[in-house]
């Protein structure tokens, strides 16, 4: 895949494992575009990596709100025209509380996030992709959307589904999504993965991570930037795939 010319929206990328994608992403060539929610933090993360000398703009991009949203693909199609990579980075989690003590309310607004503003953005951009001559589509989930883990009690991670319902359940959907675009996309050679960073220190988990955020950008830019003979419809971490 070459990178001349390309472009990439990633989501929630004004911090962590989304702007050291965007670092990533930008050293290989490609135009990357921050979605952020605060304009100031968008804007410093661009400003920053631009100050290495890469191409990277803020989009105004709340995935929650389908007017930003709706917003954000419309300068893409007219600045660019077309869009090669979306990685669906933006993500919130909850807790931690027992299954049986998280409400409803916290379960949802999760989801808002983690399954609702994916489905948003990847329907907005589609139209963009696939103006593209090879589009790819990363999904960042996590192994703790492993149903396969989920349902193992000697699960090294099980200390952390017993109390985040809400994160684990919204990535096991997120999963499932991933598949569904996949298979309808495969044919017009748009390929759509899910890929877990590992446990890395972020606001996401308070920076309880044992792995750096860097570390974690490695699987999703591989993924980012893959040739037309790589997977679709997978979930990988760096050392290969997860059982769903």
């Amino acid at each position: 895949m070459t990178t001349s010319q390309k472009t990439a929206l990633i989501t929630g990328a004004n911090k962590g494992i989304g702007k050291e994608t965007a670092r990533r992403l930008a050293a290989l060539g490609i135009t990357v575009l921050i979605g952020a929610r605060n304009a100031e933090r968008g804007e410093a993360a661009a400003e920053e990596l631009r100050a290495d000398g890469a191409d990277v703009r803020f989009v105004p991009l709340d995935v929650t709100d389908e007017i930003t949203v709706r917003a954000a693909a419309e300068h893409i199609d007219a600045t660019f025209g077309r869009l090669d990579i979306l990685v669906n980075n933006a993500a919130i989690a909850a807790g931690p509380q027992k299954p049986s003590e998280t409400p409803a309310a916290t379960v949802r607004q999760a989801y808002e996030t983690n399954v609702f503003g994916v489905v948003a953005v990847t329907h907005a951009m589609l139209p963009l992709l696939r103006r593209s001559a090879a589009a790819r589509i990363v999904n960042m989930s996590s192994e703790l959307g492993s149903l396969t883990h989920l349902a193992d009690p000697g699960s090294p991670w099980s200390a952390y589904y017993s109390v985040l319902l809400p994160y684990c359940t919204s990535k096991s959907a997120l999963n499932a999504i991933t598949v569904l675009y996949a298979d309808e996309l495969r044919a017009e050679g748009i390929l759509v993965n899910a890929v877990s960073p590992g446990y890395c220190a972020t606001d996401l988990n308070r920076r309880t991570g044992m792995r750096t955020a860097e570390e974690g950008a490695a699987v999703v830019v591989d993924l980012a930037t893959v040739g037309d003979d790589g997977p679709t419809g997978a979930f990988l971490t760096e050392d290969g795939p997860i059982p769903w």
